[in-house]
């Protein structure tokens, strides 16, 4: 028996094949990789959500990653962006001077549409409680695009406080498709409201992972050089409903617990808003042991607080950074949507009335046993890697 064929026809067979093998392949990439477009505009949501956009770019087999800022904080977004690397696609520009809250959200709803019908993401992730994140997620559901929350669930149950914080982050993880909540809490806060558990994730914080990037053991800077031999305290304040009189009377309280002890020296990088710069300057001037100098770029800052002894904010990021650095933590709020780590041991949340601040904050520096126990509490957290835990997430066939 004596076998056949036909050369040319048989090549142009396998060839036919492969190109055929070819085209699908590529076409299963086509499908496998999705479009994430990432939504942020201040300087809080930029150190958190930087990590992430990177981790996203190391993988441009399984995303296509779009970088939108509002610009809702200028400058202090820009000092993240460089720290990060980072370099946005897309800016709306929505900051000008004297904005208000409904300038902001209406200028990022118009002109995010447009950037929303262009690109048209498989996902779009926001992050936390700013207006940004409240305006974005509302424009993704006006045009029935996928939302996945980046710090999802976190809950002061009062709508008010902080505000308008508390009804931003409720009304995105309405609107939501995807929940990435940084602790099991969050998680719980999230299933009491009914959302379905194959949406939730417990990945940590993206803002600890912030922290393998910018604190430097070696790092120095002439305040610190200033502050070195004493206890530093670090200070922030500038939240919206303590602007007044319960500011006035934080700084008083700082103040006359610092006049007590003399081996204390505090920084306070001031916010940019005036009605903050007017307070502090009313009540601090004149105490020449604390020092107000202008806003840190963000690895100043991280460097800062991993060099203080203690730290009094109302701020929410600083509530999970500085445990993990083993800071304690007093918190000049009524409410924190951080619950876990009051319940841990690592903040104390001491309000904004002039005696209690000023009780709290002597007993830390004078009780040893107490501070003790503060620095050495667990974090809650998370362990650095949240970013990657979201990326691996979005890959693995969830969208």
């Amino acid at each position: 028996m004596t076998a056949s064929f036909d050369l040319t026809k048989d090549l142009l067979s396998v060839r036919n094949d492969c190109a055929s093998s070819v085209l699908l392949f590529f076409r299963g990439l086509i499908l496998v990789m999705k479009k994430v477009l990432l939504v942020f505009g201040t300087r809080p949501e930029a150190i958190k959500m930087c990590p992430l956009v990177n981790v996203l770019k190391s993988r441009p087999d399984d995303f296509s990653t779009v970088v939108v800022v509002t610009g809702q904080h200028r400058e202090m977004l820009e000092q993240v962006l460089h720290v990060f690397n980072v370099e946005p696609d897309i800016d709306l520009a929505v900051m000008k001077p004297g904005q208000t809250l409904f300038d902001v959200t209406c200028s990022i709803l118009h002109k995010l549409e447009r950037v929303l019908e262009e690109e048209k993401p498989d996902v779009v992730l926001v992050h936390g409680d700013t207006t940004t994140s409240f305006a974005a997620a509302l424009a993704c559901f006006y045009l029935q695009i996928p939302v996945g929350h980046v710090e999802a669930g976190l809950r002061t149950h009062d709508i008010s406080s902080p505000w308008p914080e508390e009804f931003n982050r409720q009304a995105v993880d309405i609107v939501s498709q995807y929940y990435f909540a940084p602790t099991e809490e969050s998680k719980l806060n999230l299933l009491d409201e009914g959302k379905g558990p194959e949406r939730i994730w417990v990945t940590g914080n993206t803002g600890i992972d912030a922290l393998r990037t910018t604190v430097n053991q070696g790092y120095s800077h002439h305040e610190l050089d200033w502050a070195k031999d004493s206890r530093l305290i670090l200070i922030t304040a500038h939240r919206r409903e303590n602007l007044g009189e319960p500011m006035h009377r934080m700084f008083r309280a700082i103040r006359r617990v610092m006049e007590d002890y003399p081996d204390t020296k505090a920084i306070y990088p001031i916010h940019m808003n005036p009605l903050v710069r007017k307070a502090a300057h009313e009540e601090l001037d004149g105490f020449d042991r604390l020092h107000i100098i202008d806003p840190l770029e963000v690895f100043d800052f991280h460097n800062f607080m991993a060099k203080s002894y203690l730290i009094l904010t109302d701020s929410g990021g600083i509530q999970e950074e500085a445990p993990s650095l083993g800071k304690p933590v007093l918190v000049m709020r009524d409410t924190t949507e951080r619950p876990e780590g009051v319940e841990a041991g690592t903040l104390k949340l001491v309000g904004t009335e002039e005696d209690v601040i000023y009780s709290e904050f002597s007993r830390l520096l004078s009780d040893i046993s107490e501070y003790q126990q503060m620095s050495h509490a667990s974090n809650p957290y998370g362990d650095g890697h949240a970013s990657e835990r979201i990326a691996s997430i979005l890959s693995h066939g969830h969208l």
